[in-house]
């Protein structure tokens, strides 16, 4: 793996790869031209645990806006909506994991990806689009002031 920021949940680290970048919604992102390809976070994937199962309500080709619902996820510890975390035309969902998502539990940065987003869509600036990412380093920086509510949050299931 390229070069990675370690943040300490607890006991527990998680990496993240200073290849790409993040959102607020814990999915990190990286350019594959001329899409940019998400997944979740290894702090996501850390806070629910197994995942075993996606619903995507939207199909490929579908503009979206960010924070836009697309699916959803249920895992040992959790069920969520999915949400886009930029605004762009959703090209494709990783056809691995469309009948089994435990990709995203072994490998979250390689075959564990969700799916690609084409952005910026036309009419939108991309600096627009892309304004929800940040860096690795970013990340851990919005990671730490949001780590003590989410220990409040999850108490007693990283001891």
């Amino acid at each position: 793996m390229s070069d990675s920021l370690v943040f300490m949940m607890g006991q527990f680290e998680a990496t993240f790869p200073t290849d790409r970048q993040y959102a607020r919604n814990h999915m990190w992102a990286r350019q594959q031209d001329p899409a940019y390809r998400f997944g979740f976070s290894a702090y996501a994937v850390r806070l629910l645990q197994d995942v075993y199962f996606l619903d995507w309500i939207v199909d490929p080709g579908t503009p979206l806006q960010p924070r836009q619902e697309i699916g959803s996820i249920e895992s040992k510890k959790a069920e969520a909506s999915l949400y886009a975390p930029i605004a762009g035309r959703l090209s494709a969902f990783n056809p691995e994991l469309l009948d089994d998502p435990s990709a995203i539990n072994v490998d979250t940065y390689g075959i564990g990806w969700l799916f690609e987003i084409q952005s910026p869509i036309p009419d939108l600036p991309e600096g627009d689009a892309m304004s929800g990412l940040m860096s690795a380093q970013q990340y851990i920086a919005y990671l730490d002031e949001v780590w003590v509510a989410t220990q409040r949050t999850i108490k007693g299931q990283l001891a």
